[in-house]
């Protein structure tokens, strides 16, 4: 028996050894043992348009706010279509009762993400739960992306226009400074390449603003609507920074997003308190720790990484998942429309192959030792990584990530087959954000 062989069969029985069988909501169980008083839980996906990915999370989620008391759910989704999510599940006055109603204004590409009866299902579910609670205690809904800058500016507009008359005029100058571009965030990042500074100094006036009257607020509960107002102007910021360092290349614009929604994560935890406990739902890509991955030899930070520098006092569990093989929901390009497409085998030497080779045909829960790491968690292998834009056919020199898995994760779920998840609906939108690395996620 040749050297490497043997470590396989080693590795394959080490597997066995450690899976914890995932078939039902109580299976989660040593999961819930590890994340004990953590107040960050980090949820992670390797595709975004993968079914059983979402519904573990969900599953998993209504255990640690029924159970544990989590406060509110943050989700690698644009903050002001994410908020008129958070009013429904709340019950906000005025809001949609159904929040299916509110999912299927969801127009950003990839609409798919959120837009979809795996959220309709769990958005459903919250805003019951919440229903028995008092307001204050009631658990939302967030986005932490960066995208939204046209929808943002709108929403700080209305705002101010609403709440603060005499200070639209800030908002005004930043509208006036964007609008030539037609809400193409690609025209406007060429153009400062001939005027470099864009319209930064409007959009930082108008965050300067915003932060001095929350600060000055004398709302003995935090407005939520006040505070939505200065996470959009916060949103404005990144996200001209954002398409300004996209024509750039080089990791600048992927760093500047992950540092937001890490700034974001930190104010939504700060504003419903010091007791207050988070669930994050990414892709993997954002929520294992980029560290323990060749993302950190590219310069390459991400939100669990900094959760975990930032918060380790707190406690931290960050969650991976993946599969061997199925059926996801992507396009073949940026922009396009939608459609399930296979998902071959695992690359030979994966992790994914190797799990395949202990489970087949089975799913299984790993919550990593603390101890010393036995080999298959130490050893550096590929790890699945599926974005919105997918080609099946790169499979073999592309779509992986490496990855020291015992490191960049707390826990893991290895589901062997997944299916694609059900679209509320398919048509694209024209969009002029370009995909982010590693593609699209």
């Amino acid at each position: 028996m040749s050297p490497a062989l043997g470590n396989v069969l080693s590795d394959v029985a080490q597997i066995r050894q450690a899976a914890f069988p995932l078939t039902g909501r109580e299976d989660l169980d040593p999961l819930l043992t590890r994340i004990g008083d953590a107040r960050f839980v980090l949820l992670g996906e390797a595709s975004h348009g993968t079914s059983e990915y979402y519904r573990w999370r969900d599953l998993l989620t209504r255990r640690l706010i029924e159970e544990k008391g989590f406060s509110f759910v943050a989700v690698e989704g644009d903050w002001p279509d994410c908020h008129a999510l958070h009013c429904s599940v709340t019950a906000a006055p005025q809001a949609p009762e159904n929040p299916v109603e509110v999912l299927e204004d969801f127009d950003r590409w990839p609409t798919w993400m959120w837009a979809n009866t795996d959220v309709a299902r769990f958005s459903h579910w919250l805003r019951k739960h919440n229903a028995g609670l008092p307001r204050d205690r009631r658990v939302g809904f967030f986005g932490l992306d960066v995208y939204s800058l046209w929808e943002s500016l709108q929403e700080v507009c209305d705002y101010l226009s609403a709440h603060a008359p005499e200070a639209v005029e800030h908002a005004l100058e930043a509208y006036r400074c964007f609008e030539p571009y037609a809400d193409d965030p690609q025209s406007y990042a060429m153009a400062t390449q001939l005027v470099p500074s864009g319209c930064e100094s409007e959009v930082l006036a108008l965050l300067v603003q915003l932060r001095r009257r929350a600060e000055q607020s004398v709302s003995a509960d935090g407005s939520l609507a006040e505070f939505a107002a200065r996470q959009n102007a916060e949103v404005l910021v990144r996200a001209e920074r954002y398409y300004r360092a996209m024509l750039r290349g080089g990791p600048e614009s992927w760093n500047i997003r992950d540092h937001h929604m890490a700034d974001t994560l930190d104010r939504i935890t700060e504003h419903h308190g010091p007791q207050a406990k988070a669930v994050v739902w990414e892709h993997n890509t954002h929520v294992g720790d980029a560290r323990a991955t060749d993302m950190a030899a590219a310069d390459l930070i991400n939100v669990g990484q900094l959760v975990r520098e930032r918060h380790a006092a707190d406690g931290v569990v960050l969650v991976g998942f993946g599969s061997h093989e199925g059926t996801v929901i992507a396009s073949d390009r940026w922009g396009g429309r939608p459609r399930t497409m296979k998902v071959p085998p695992a690359r030979v030497n994966s992790l994914e192959d190797l799990l395949h080779q202990a489970l087949p045909g089975g799913g299984a829960l790993f919550v990593f030792p603390a101890e010393e790491r036995i080999r298959w968690l130490r050893e550096e292998r590929d790890h699945r990584a599926i974005g919105v834009v997918y080609r099946p056919e790169r499979e073999k020199w592309g779509n992986y990530v490496s990855t020291v898995l015992g490191d960049r994760y707390d826990a893991f779920c290895f589901l062997d087959r997944t299916t694609a998840l059900t679209p509320l609906h398919m048509a694209p939108a024209d969009t002029g954000e370009e995909e982010t690395w590693p593609t699209g996620v």
